[in-house]
């Protein structure tokens, strides 16, 4: 029912004050009809020249066909057919939309109509009549499904009641939590409160508290809450842990002689310094014939997982492991990932092989996808096999230069076939014993990891091949693959009209392989340039996202027709799918139902976008402490973002980026223009746009939020 409000009727209302009035009215009170004299009296107004401007705004809305005109002065909503819909919600900036289930258009939701929906929730929406010209607005009259029923936050513990004030934005107020449902939480310790009612008249919802994470500041504890606020684990379940440590370790000679024995064939592994589950091998030989057999041995994780065991169900429903700034949780139990299935120097181990048999000019002579089992005579890092490849000196020098070799003129030819070059730089940071970051680092890719990057890229490729493109006359079996959709057009166009404001040309039409080098060009010609980081960025969001499907459409980023991912069944469980079907079908399995199989696969890329958004938030945590040590400090940066709020800056030193807020720029009055990337001064004409050099100070940094607050050095730009 709308209120009636206490109006100075002297006063002039302003004409879009009293026409969203108007409209209230008439969206409240679907069916009704009302003439102006009951519009003035329900609004209070008593004025009668505004009783008469009402009367033309209705004739008005009329010819807007908001409203339809039942008989002479008297009108009615025009509700759209079939007024209520289904969707998600969703948020840009401040303001709610729903997304239609059936694809429709968006809709826009006052904020006060959202009846307590939060970010992709699905909802219940009455349509509001429409006027011409504007955008569909609605009301949420029913939450159907909460897409997150718990929340990560501080406790604040009063004598009679507490709340936990939440961590994230999704949730927009704070939650009430009765004494009697903290469960042992303190005043100031973070945890995680499972949402129990929300009543529509009150602000906030009730809720109980289901785990006490610890003491706000701890590591460990943000940490946690970091994989709790996305829904993630943070610990191992007991049950699954004592499960993995029953499984036999032991390799029966019954074993082996199902295999092929490779353990006399030089092997090594080639990881990461901190690394702990090497689920990857490589070994060479020359062959008698000039040859080189390069065996790609994974861990034969499946072997020791068997479907529907606790640890398989446990592997299924994490789908990942999740690699936080510092910490692995992995997808395994330990005693799988790091012990029995870790490919480790001097043990014999179970893989799951792609044997080739390759010239010097890496030309595939032949190849066998075959159970192995093998003993790894060395466990290198990137940073030693660097420098072997450097120097020509080192353990096993001949065989990694001889491998090199071989994956460079791979990787030359990927290109050359319409690869792109996504290459970004990897923020790292060096991290005392409290979990304190001291200093940061980035991450290169060198040819030591090239090396292994071509080799697993060409296993993948030659299974995803050998299911998904059989001999002729033969129907291809429902397969795992990862896919990598064509760029949406308007994105690629966007993008390129982009980066012609920095004095770039960038083809969108044409040959995949010739746009696809374009790419690789304009990637080549911003290296070193201060808007490398912001194009760079730009140009991977301008691409769809990597998924696993069983619809193959090719792999567009890779430019190959048939790509899966073998090689990392210790931390993705796609790999294991893979595995399994593998062995299926080898053996000349039936094909799998491909609708029960999508359906893991949609899991699975759901899991793998969560883990992704863990790891960058566990980053800009650290980002946020390491400059929280660092307030005033004065630094270079370049703008990477522009909003109707403020400015977005990355500091060029150690690519930490933080907003300087709209208000703090008093010198004039900014406008925000979204086509052109910048905030122009109204007065005096001062533009801030992207890539611009600016100089920051750090003002402010909110670990709560994990937000950094710049200020202007200066008020010029470099």
């Amino acid at each position: 029912m709308s209120k009636k409000t206490n109006r100075n009727t002297s006063t002039r209302i302003p004409r879009k004050e009293l026409i969203n009035a108007i409209s209230d009215i008439f969206n409240q009170h679907p069916g009704e009809t009302y003439n102006y004299r009951q519009i003035a009296k329900m609004l209070n107004i008593d004025n009668n020249s505004q009783q008469q401007y009402i009367r033309q705004l209705l004739e008005q809305l009329a010819d807007e066909e908001f409203i339809t005109e039942i008989s002479k002065g008297r009108f009615k909503a025009n509700f759209p057919n079939g007024n209520s819909i289904t969707g998600t919600i969703d948020r840009h900036g401040v303001k709610t939309y729903v997304i239609p289930d059936d694809g429709g258009e968006m809709i826009f939701i006052p904020e006060r109509k959202t009846n307590h929906a939060l970010l992709n929730d699905k909802v219940k929406v009455i349509l509001y009549a429409r006027r011409k010209g504007q955008q569909q607005e609605g009301e949420v009259v029913e939450v159907l499904q909460r897409a997150q029923d718990t929340f990560v936050g501080t406790l604040q513990v009063s004598e009679n009641f507490a709340f936990l004030v939440v961590d994230n934005r999704i949730m927009t107020s704070d939650i009430f939590i009765p004494r009697n449902k903290l469960n042992g939480g303190k005043n100031g310790q973070k945890a995680v409160v499972k949402l129990m009612e929300w009543q529509p008249d009150l602000k906030s919802p009730v809720g109980e508290v289901i785990d006490v994470l610890g003491d706000k500041g701890n590591n460990n504890t943000e940490m946690h809450a970091i994989l709790a606020e996305f829904g993630l684990p943070y610990k191992y379940p007991v049950e699954e842990e004592k499960a993995a440590k029953q499984i036999d370790d032991g390799i029966t000679p019954e074993e082996i002689a199902k295999r092929l024995d490779m353990r006399d064939i030089t092997t090594f592994t080639i990881d990461p310094r901190n690394a702990k589950d090497f689920d990857d091998a490589l070994s060479i030989r020359k062959l008698d014939n000039g040859i080189w057999e390069i065996g790609v041995h994974i861990a034969d994780v499946t072997h020791y997982v068997q479907p529907k065991t606790i640890i398989d169900r446990e592997a299924e429903k994490r789908a990942t492991s999740i690699y936080l700034v510092d910490r692995t949780i992995p997808m395994l139990p330990e005693h799988l990932s790091n012990g029995i299935c870790s490919l480790r120097p001097n043990e014999e181990k179970l893989t799951f092989s792609v044997v080739f048999q390759i010239d010097e000019n890496a030309d595939i002579k032949s190849y066998e996808i075959v159970h192995t089992v093998i003993k790894s005579n060395r466990r290198f890092t990137y940073e030693e096999v660097q420098e072997i490849i450097e120097s020509g000196k080192g353990d096993f020098a001949e065989e990694i230069l001889q491998l090199n070799k071989i994956a460079q003129i791979l990787r030359k030819r990927r290109f050359e076939n319409g690869a792109i070059a996504f290459e970004r730089t990897e923020v790292q940071f060096e991290i005392d014993k409290n979990g304190r970051p001291i200093s940061v680092y980035f991450k290169e890719q060198k040819e030591s990891h090239q090396l292994i990057e071509e080799f697993m890229l060409l296993a993948n490729q030659t299974v995803a091949t050998h299911i998904g493109k059989p001999a002729k006359g033969k129907k291809a079996k429902t397969f795992v693959y990862r896919v990598h959709e064509v760029p949406n057009p308007d994105k690629l166009r966007d993008f390129s009209a982009f980066v012609k404001k920095f004095g770039y040309h960038l083809k969108t039409s044409g040959k995949q392989t010739s746009v696809s080098q374009g790419i690789n060009k304009l990637l080549d010609e911003v290296q070193g340039k201060k808007e490398q980081n912001l194009i760079e960025t730009l140009a991977i969001r301008s691409m769809s996202k990597a998924v696993y499907s069983t619809n193959n459409v090719g792999h567009y980023g890779l430019a190959f027709d048939y790509y899966t991912h073998f090689t990392s069944p210790i931390r993705r469980y796609p790999d294991m799918m893979v595995h399994r079907l593998l062995d299926r079908y080898l053996a000349n399995g039936k094909s799998v139902n491909a609708e029960e199989w999508e359906e893991y696969c949609r899991h699975s890329s759901d899991m793998e976008q969560l883990a992704a958004k863990a790891e960058r938030t566990s980053i800009k945590y650290k980002q946020v402490e390491f400059m929280s040590e660092r307030i005033g400090k004065i630094y270079d940066g370049v703008i990477s973002g522009i909003t109707e709020w403020g400015i977005y800056v990355e500091i060029i030193e150690n690519k930490c980026e933080g907003m300087i807020p709209i208000r703090d720029l008093d010198d004039d009055y900014y406008i925000f223009d979204e086509k052109n990337y910048c905030l122009t001064g109204k007065r005096y004409h001062k533009r801030y746009r992207l890539g611009d050099e600016i100089k920051i100070r750090v003002a402010k940094a909110n670990l709560d939020k994990k937000e950094l607050d710049f200020a202007l050095a200066d008020n010029s730009r470099k």
